[in-house]
């Protein structure tokens, strides 16, 4: 099990690699000029030599790779100075020189180039807004996609099963903005003396008397947009597994024993049944994550999606290059975690 981890972890640290790389070189070959894009246009050639040379700009493409890759790492080369250990909050492990020294710290996403602060507090800021976002969303699409998709297979070929199936085939193939554009438009205008809803507004708002206002409200129409995917999939996944089960010999046991329908749906066909909801739910977590950036932008939710759609609007290009690697690195943990969980419940899959 221990070997099955390790192996996992390292093509885990092999695909963080390849995005890294990725990244950096396509933000790396983009006709756009930092330093222009800070400076305006009317900046004099000093302040932009001054400005790549702060963001290490005025070094050629492979060298800036190797030193993006040394700020990534947890363990790297840095100078032994105050400053050094200021910007990466480093501890020495042992010097290699007289002014060089291997250390040990987080890995350092370098600083904005629109507001000089650093991009891990930047992103720190917004990511659980984010988070808070993914999880009732996926909470709301868990609890009613199992929900119908236990009505639809109890109820198979009625005019329940087939409006609810008809519902997730629209879920799954309408487009995340468009979906919510259609939603803040008519829940957020048009019905909004009914519903009490904004077309737009983040999860803290502020008030002049109170300051910042925990404002729940604003949470409801991004989480049904963004829910409804997953929630589409798991009606999907949850009818066709009670399906299978429901056809099982032991159901018919559990049938001709003369216990009742609400037992037998309940207790014995549906935990038997969520195996593959399970596990869609702990890839799909992932995904909206990622699937936040439009719906966010959309409801002027403040989130990670939205901070980068404005940092990639104002060419700020760390901001982007982290929320990125971020993303990636919640979908390569889950991975590996499903991965794991797998093992641990079939033995099986150890020898593959």
């Amino acid at each position: 099990m221990i070997s099955y981890a390790l192996r996992k972890l390292g093509y885990g640290l092999a695909v963080m690699l390849g995005v890294v790389g990725v990244v950096f070189f396509l933000f790396n070959v983009l006709p756009v000029d930092p330093a222009r894009m800070t400076q305006g246009q009317r900046a004099d050639v000093q302040s932009l030599q001054a400005v790549r040379k702060e963001f290490g700009l005025d070094k050629s493409i492979p060298v800036q790779f190797a030193y993006y890759l040394n700020d990534l790492s947890p363990i790297g080369l840095h100078a032994d100075n105050v400053e050094e250990q200021t910007r990466y909050h480093y501890v020495k492990l042992f010097g290699v020189s007289v002014e060089k020294v291997i250390a040990l710290k987080w890995p350092y996403l370098r600083r904005s180039y629109q507001t000089r602060k650093d991009v891990s507090a930047t992103l720190m800021d917004v990511i659980p807004n984010t988070l808070i976002l993914a999880t009732t969303a996926m909470i709301f699409a868990t609890i009613i996609g199992i929900f119908l998709g236990v009505v639809c297979a109890v109820n198979k070929n009625t005019w329940i099963d087939k409006l609810s199936v008809g519902f997730s085939i629209i879920g799954v193939s309408a487009p995340s903005f468009f979906a919510g554009i259609l939603i803040a438009w008519v829940f957020g205008f048009v019905l909004s003396k009914f519903t009490g809803l904004n077309m737009s507004g983040s999860l803290y708002s502020y008030d002049p008397f109170k300051g910042e206002v925990l404002t729940l409200k604003n949470l409801i129409l991004p989480m049904i947009t963004l829910g409804l995917r997953p929630l589409a999939i798991i009606v999907q996944l949850t009818r066709s597994a009670m399906l299978d089960v429901l056809g099982q010999d032991y159901i018919r046991t559990a049938k001709a024993k003369g216990l009742d329908d609400r037992t037998i749906v309940y207790k014995h066909a549906l935990k038997n049944a969520l195996n593959p909801v399970v596990t869609a739910i702990a890839s799909w977590f992932a995904s909206l994550l990622a699937g936040s950036f439009f719906v966010e932008y959309i409801f002027g939710y403040n989130g990670l999606g939205k901070a980068t759609v404005n940092a990639l609007d104002t060419s700020d290009f760390p901001v982007v290059m982290g929320s990125i690697l971020f993303i990636a690195l919640i979908f390569v943990v889950i991975n590996i975690l499903v991965d794991l969980l797998y093992a641990v419940i079939d033995p099986r899959v150890k020898l593959a």
